[in-house]
């Protein structure tokens, strides 16, 4: 995939960068701070099932995952494009998940910033596409928050791991919306300073 390149992502308070085998260690670390795999709404990868998790990303020729580091050097979750479609100039942002002690910090305003800077400034994308399951109301509020426009809901989307049926919440902002959510989340990192 050409379109977007697997590159660092350097803001302020974290960087993204491109996931590898190694951060498997790292990613338990952070992701059993806060256990957020017992969420039945979200679809966070357990300790034990990190590997696979990582293996399954690396493998995806439709995406470009990340680790997102803290300025101390931590690793405290990942977020990734997916569903890139570089003949249509589209990618969906999602698998973001974060350690419980940097949830409400400007750990995730800032990587959002650095992917839809990315996928808009530099890459000159038409849309940025965002999906959950629509009862995860605290990352339907946080995609509504950065500025996104609900597109619809897929009813019956998804056959999860435990077998329930995923209606899926779809939220996009295209190119014409990026300058409005683009001075909302300078405006939100300020505040962080």
């Amino acid at each position: 995939m050409t379109w977007l390149p697997a590159i660092e992502l350097r803001g302020r308070h974290v960087m993204l960068e491109p996931l590898v085998r190694d951060h498997v260690d790292a990613l338990c670390a952070a992701v059993r701070d806060g256990e957020a795999w017992r969420l039945w709404v979200a679809d966070v990868p357990s300790p034990q099932q990190m590997r696979r998790y990582v293996e399954t990303a690396l493998a995806a020729s439709d995406q470009r995952a990340f680790v997102v580091r803290e300025r101390s050097g931590d690793i405290v979750g990942t977020t990734r494009f997916y569903g890139v479609d570089a003949v249509n100039r589209r990618a969906l942002i999602g698998f973001t998940w974060y350690a419980a002690r940097v949830r409400g910090t400007a750990v995730n305003s800032e990587s959002k910033y650095l992917l839809l800077s990315t996928l808009f400034d530099e890459n000159d994308a038409i849309a940025a596409a965002f999906r959950t399951h629509s009862l995860n109301i605290a990352s339907r509020r946080a995609i509504e928050a950065l500025g996104a426009k609900q597109d619809g809901l897929l009813r019956n989307h998804q056959i999860r791991a435990d077998g329930t049926l995923r209606d899926t919440a779809v939220y996009s902002i295209i190119a014409a919306e990026w300058p409005a959510v683009r001075a909302n989340l300078r405006s939100r990192l300020a505040a962080y300073a």
